[in-house]
């Protein structure tokens, strides 16, 4: 840096190489036309995976249709399922009052939220054997347009997906009135339960009011 005679200063600048710069734009515009080439090859991977899984939806929703969700749980021991559409809720039981005059398997009636809701104690509607302790503390609350009645169960196993080509179509045991109320049996031997055929059973439902209401 020089100062001249008036007292500004001059800069002097190094000359541009100007062939040095044309190479490092054609080195850029080599570099984007590669990437922009696997760009367009990794969409159009990933439209072709798109294609594949559009096609094979039809066979995953057909899938669906031939399986049911249910709701497992455990009572005495053995495994129950209901389908999980009809299920409104799972609650404690408590405060069962019994019921004169009734089936030996409605248990008694509780008082949901407002709602008188009968108990029924699916083994002996099913007149299995009444085998083990069972802590009978949980109601499964079914429902189906008015119609609401709650089944006992010692624990709830889960929510999951059962084939129906896998649901033999009746238990051995069983003949007659109750088998009318089965979907059938898995091959793990959960009795699956109709709890559409269940709900539509008047006899089952105890109808009752509270006091004061």
């Amino acid at each position: 840096m020089r100062t001249n005679p008036s007292g500004s200063r001059k800069t002097h600048r190094a000359a541009i190489d100007w062939v040095e710069v044309r190479a490092r734009l054609d080195t850029i515009q080599a570099a984007s036309e590669q990437a922009w080439a696997l760009g367009s090859d990794e969409t159009g991977r990933i439209l072709h995976e798109r294609a594949l899984a559009l096609a094979l939806e039809p066979d995953r929703t057909q899938t669906i249709d031939q399986s049911i969700e249910v709701v497992e749980f455990l009572l005495a021991h053995e495994h129950y399922a209901v389908e999980s559409s009809y299920v409104r809720e799972v609650s404690l039981l408590e405060n069962l009052t019994p019921l004169p005059c009734t089936p030996t398997f409605v248990l008694g009636i509780v008082n949901l939220h407002g709602e008188i809701v009968s108990v029924v104690d699916v083994r002996k509607f099913f007149d299995l054997p009444q085998t083990g302790l069972p802590d009978l503390n949980k109601v499964i609350v079914l429902g189906s347009g008015s119609m609401v009645f709650g089944i006992l169960a010692d624990a709830i196993l889960g929510v999951r997906r059962i084939a129906l080509a896998a649901i033999q179509p009746a238990l051995p045991t069983l003949t007659g009135v109750r088998e009318k109320y089965l979907k059938g049996v898995t091959p793990e031997r959960t009795v699956v339960l109709d709890a559409g055929k269940l709900l539509a059973d008047e006899e089952i439902v105890v109808q009752e009011q509270v006091d004061g209401q």
